[in-house]
């Protein structure tokens, strides 16, 4: 998580051409730290298995071929951590995602089978678009890219986030209450994946309704979660992760709508995107993936509120200043190392076991 969080800056330091740091930024987050942390949580042992061991150890191989650019390991490396990923999705849950359509399936345990599923496919769609557009270039699109795909790959992040939070919800079992998470789950689900084929696309006005539909899906999961929400020290993380949804799609739409007025130009709004992009990874996702790490442990002896308020202003203000200018890379590679070290090495007051996985919806 920190190397990642420092390849963000390090075009401000050292300068290689024809290598794009930003890969390594997306994929040791997403891929390496997040979907280790997801197979991690699946599997519900209190340490690395032998899968996910390998898989950590293959996706940090993965980024490293991503970045200089030796696509065929890289290719047979992202197989095999699919398939991965694909024998733990199903001894969790089933070969095929039927449980989807069932209004019996709690929808914590959807979201948690969703995650798996898109890391799986993430992977699988990435080696296809490397073996299209390195090699057999049938499909030429401006869109259809290499860093296009490796951003999908925070999207497994969300899904699993979610479902942390569906799983802290009370059971309340009012129909309307019930229809509201299926809603939730369907929105997310296919908002996410409507809009990037409209990424692909490049069609804005389309782009702009996805993201109003999902906009306002997350402000009705955040009042379901204010409303059914267990009164638990994993609320205020949450809580604030769910904020920084809202920033994020606050500031995607924004950015869309920018892109349709005359006079854009990507230079002129990339502070934009890195505000959006950092609420986004190192916001939301950062929130959902703490709690997951500490699951077990909470209550955790730490200043919640502090910690939070130093979250917001170096996912905001510190970490998109920090891409134009070094002081600020250096104060908010500092401060996010404070973050990591209070959220996930903190001593627990007691130890209780609050795993979804023994939870109903």
């Amino acid at each position: 998580m920190s190397a990642a969080f420092i390849f963000g800056f390090l075009h401000l330091f050292v300068e290689v051409p024809g290598y794009n740091f930003e890969r390594l930024h997306v994929f040791l987050f997403n891929l390496c730290s997040g979907g280790t942390i997801i197979l991690f949580f699946t599997e519900d042992s209190n340490k690395l298995t032998g899968k996910t061991t390998l898989f950590l150890c293959l996706s940090i191989a993965y980024a490293a071929l991503a970045f200089f650019k030796i696509y065929i390991p890289a290719m047979v490396i992202s197989i095999v951590l699919a398939f991965i990923v694909e024998t733990v999705r199903i001894k969790k849950f089933s070969i095929l995602p039927l449980s989807f359509f069932s209004r019996k399936e709690p929808v914590f345990k959807k979201f948690h089978q969703a995650s798996l599923l898109c890391l799986s496919m993430g992977l699988i769609i990435s080696c296809a678009v490397i073996l299209n557009n390195e090699y057999l270039k049938i499909i030429s699109m401006p869109k259809l890219k290499l860093d296009t795909f490796f951003l999908g790959f925070s999207f497994p992040l969300s899904l699993i986030t979610m479902s942390v939070i569906f799983s802290l919800m009370a059971d309340y079992r009012k129909p309307v209450m019930r229809t509201l998470k299926e809603i939730g789950f369907w929105n997310i689900n296919l908002g996410v994946i409507i809009f990037f084929v409209f990424i692909i696309f490049e069609k804005l006005a389309p782009q702009v309704v996805v993201t109003t539909i999902l906009f306002f899906t997350v402000i009705m999961i955040f009042w379901l979660y204010y409303k059914l929400g267990k009164d638990l020290q994993q609320k205020n993380f949450l809580t604030s992760g769910i904020g920084f949804l809202v920033v994020t799609a606050i500031t995607g739409i924004a950015y869309i709508l920018l892109e349709i007025l005359p006079g854009y130009t990507a230079e002129k709004y990339r502070w934009l995107l890195w505000l959006h992009s950092f609420a986004s990874l190192y916001g939301w996702n950062l929130c959902g993936l703490a709690v997951i790490c500490r699951f077990d442990d909470f209550p955790v002896r730490l200043h919640s509120g502090s910690t939070i308020a130093l979250h917001w202003i170096t996912a905001l203000i510190f970490a998109p200043l920090g891409k134009y200018y070094s002081l600020f890379a250096v104060l908010s590679v500092l401060c996010y190392s404070i973050i990591l070290g209070v959220i996930l090495f903190s001593k627990t007051s007691n130890t209780s076991s609050t795993s979804p996985t023994n939870q109903t919806n």
